[in-house]
């Protein structure tokens, strides 16, 4: 096969490439349905960056063709990395037909990088394991809480440090108000991790339970609403009571009504947990969804 001057074949040499905010979706998502693609957020200031970028392309190149890798420059194209949640570097992502399925932060040694990569492409991720986490996903949408959790934990039976099954588990846990097994559980997801927005969401849910916890009767602060509707604590109180119950879009007609009366009455308190609400809910909840858009409303009107 003929080589090029710097010696690297021109297979080997399309396996690496630098990525744009406009080129991501041909670059990562299409070609990932094709084979795994890995993204390499980095940036010049950064120093673990430059010693983990060569490593990354010894290793993709050394796998020849298996999976391709995809550099992304964070300070010229911050968008992508915005949007999913990307908050320290350098940071690497395996997409696998069109979605982010694992993912490590730091400058890894030559081996553990290896031993990523060979779990990508041989499909341990993508595979029985993606399918489980998708029925367990599903399952605690669905409400049936104890048998997500039981999905979740055969997954971690396989692979204790599957963020996204621990995530699960936490926020599965938080659903049948079992707080301090969520919490246990929280406690195991590597420190390198637990800024992922899945654990972050799955915090969230915790936080706003335990906050729940405080309360008191629905019906009682329903009275107490009734008495004064200018009182925005019992308004606010009533909002996490009602989001405990399972009442999302209740929940978030009180806090977005408080914004609408007073947007700064304790510190900008409502709007904040609004959004936290949002984060516990996850984006693509209906509740989160018709939140936002009416929470964009009175802000910008």
């Amino acid at each position: 096969m003929l080589q090029n001057i710097a010696g690297a074949t021109p297979a080997a040499e399309g396996l690496v490439k630098e990525t744009t905010t406009q080129g991501f979706v041909k670059d990562v998502i299409e070609e990932s349905k094709r084979q795994p693609v890995l993204v390499d957020f980095w940036a010049e200031w950064c120093g673990p960056c430059k010693q983990l970028t060569p490593v990354l392309e010894k290793v993709v190149k050394a796998a020849k063709g298996k999976i391709k890798l995809a550099k992304m420059d964070i300070d010229k194209h911050p968008a992508i990395p915005g949007q999913m949640g990307i908050q320290s570097i350098p940071a690497v992502i395996a997409f696998v037909n069109g979605q982010p399925i694992d993912g490590f932060m730091g400058a890894l040694p030559e081996s553990q990088v290896t031993a990523f990569i060979e779990r990508v492409t041989k499909g341990q991720v993508g595979g029985e394991t993606k399918d489980l986490l998708k029925a367990a996903d599903d399952a605690l949408a669905a409400g049936d809480a104890a048998g997500a959790i039981d999905l979740y934990a055969q997954i971690l039976a396989e692979d204790g440090a599957n963020v996204p099954a621990l995530a699960g588990l936490a926020r599965a846990y938080v659903a049948t108000g079992a707080l301090e097994d969520a919490k246990q559980t929280l406690d195991l997801v590597p420190e390198a991790k637990r800024a992922d927005a899945m654990v972050a969401a799955a915090r969230s849910a915790l936080d706003v339970a335990e906050q729940a916890k405080t309360l008191g009767p629905v019906t009682e602060l329903q009275q107490q609403l009734a008495a004064n509707p200018l009182d925005h604590q019992a308004r606010f109180d009533l909002a996490l009571a009602l989001n405990a119950n399972g009442e999302r879009e209740q929940a978030a007609d009180h806090l977005l009504e408080i914004v609408k009366r007073d947007r700064k009455w304790n510190d900008d308190g409502a709007r904040k947990q609004l959004v936290q609400l949002f984060d516990a809910w996850g984006p693509a909840d209906e509740a989160t969804l018709s939140g936002r858009r009416r929470l964009s409303s009175i802000l910008f009107a």
